[in-house]
C-alpha cells in the first residue's frame, strides 16, 4: 500500500475531528451565559460571607437585606478579638490546637493513604481485591454512623480527652486510599522495574519515584482533609477547655445571640477564608488531577 493511500483514512479523521472541535459562535455563547450564570451563584455566598463581615449593626438587621454594604467597618473583628481575649484561655492556645489537630490529621492521612494504596496499586498478593472492596465499602457509610463504634475504640485505647482522639481517627478515611490507589495505577510499571533494576529499594522507589509523580493527587487529598479537619469542633471527645479547636470557640460566639451578630459574621469569614485560600494555593494542581490521566507506558 503507498503511503498517499495510508494518508487519506489519517487525513479524514483529522477533518472529522476537526469538525467536532469547531462550534459555532452561538454554541459559545451560549456556553459561556450558562457558566457565567454558575458562577454568579456559586460566587454569590462568598460574596455575602465578606460583605456581612464588613456591615455595621444596622445593615446587618436591615430588611430587606442588602449584598453589597454601604458604609463598611472593621468593629466587628475588633468586637470577635475583644471576646476571645476576654475568655480565660487565650487565643493564641485556640490557634495551637487547631494547627495541632489540622496539621497531623491532614499529614498523617495523606502519608498513610499513599503507604496504603502503593501496594494496592502496584503489588499482587492474596486478599487485593478484598480489601479494595472493603475500601471502596466503607465510603458508603457516613461519619454518623461509624460515631458510637469510634468513640468506644478510642474510648478502649484510652486516647479520649487528647489531641490523639481526633487526629488518628482522620488517618483512616477510605476517601484518601481510594483516590491515592487510582492514581498510583496509572503509572507505568516500568518505571519501578527500571529502578529495582538499578538496585533501588522499595522504600526509595515509594519516596523518590512514586510520590513525585503523584503529587497533584496527595495535594489534592490534602486540601479535601484541611477542610475536612479546620471544620472539627472536637466536642465529642475533648473535653478540656485549653484542648478545643478553634472552631469549638468560634460556634460559642455565634451561639451568643443578637448582642453578637457582628462578632459572628467576623467568625463566619475566618471560617470560609482559611480553607479557601488554603484551596487557591493548591489550585493549579486540583486542576492537574481533574485533568491529567497520569503518565503511560
Amino acid at each position: 500500500m503507498s503511503t498517499q493511500a495510508m494518508a487519506k483514512p489519517k487525513m479524514r479523521f483529522l477533518r472529522k475531528r476537526e469538525k467536532q472541535l469547531n462550534r459555532s459562535v452561538a454554541g459559545n455563547t451560549f456556553l459561556f451565559v450558562i457558566m457565567a450564570i454558575c458562577g454568579v451563584f456559586m460566587v454569590l455566598p462568598l460574596v455575602m460571607i465578606v460583605n456581612n463581615a464588613l456591615k455595621p449593626l444596622d445593615e446587618l438587621y436591615q430588611f430587606p437585606p442588602k449584598i453589597f454594604v454601604r458604609n463598611p467597618t472593621l468593629e466587628n473583628f475588633s468586637d470577635l478579638f475583644t471576646l476571645m481575649n476576654g475568655s480565660w484561655v487565650p487565643f493564641s492556645r485556640y490557634i495551637f490546637n487547631t494547627v495541632i489537630i489540622t496539621g497531623g490529621g491532614m499529614l498523617g492521612h495523606v502519608i498513610c493513604a499513599s503507604l496504603a494504596a502503593y501496594p494496592l496499586a502496584k503489588n499482587r498478593f492474596p486478599g487485593k481485591k478484598l480489601l479494595f472492596d472493603m475500601v471502596v465499602l466503607s465510603m458508603m457509610f457516613s461519619w454518623t454512623v461509624t460515631q458510637i463504634p469510634q468513640y468506644l475504640i478510642i474510648s478502649w485505647l484510652h486516647i479520649n480527652n487528647t489531641y490523639a482522639a481526633l487526629v488518628l481517627p482522620a488517618w483512616s478515611f477510605g476517601m484518601g486510599l481510594y483516590l491515592m490507589k487510582q492514581f498510583m495505577e496509572q503509572l507505568p510499571d516500568s518505571l519501578m522495574e527500571s529502578a529495582r533494576l538499578d538496585g533501588a529499594s522499595e522504600w526509595r522507589i515509594f519516596w523518590q519515584i512514586v510520590m513525585p509523580n503523584v503529587k497533584p493527587a496527595w495535594l489534592t487529598l490534602a486540601i479535601f482533609q484541611f477542610q475536612q479537619m479546620w471544620g472539627n469542633t472536637g466536642s465529642l471527645f475533648l473535653r478540656d477547655e485549653q484542648l478545643k479547636p478553634l472552631q469549638y470557640s468560634l460556634q460559642q460566639i455565634t451561639a451568643g445571640g443578637v448582642a453578637r451578630a457582628g462578632a459572628a459574621a467576623a467568625v463566619t469569614f475566618i471560617i470560609a477564608a482559611v480553607p479557601i485560600t488554603f484551596f487557591l494555593i493548591c489550585q493549579s494542581n486540583v486542576l492537574e488531577t481533574m485533568t491529567t490521566s497520569g503518565m503511560k507506558e
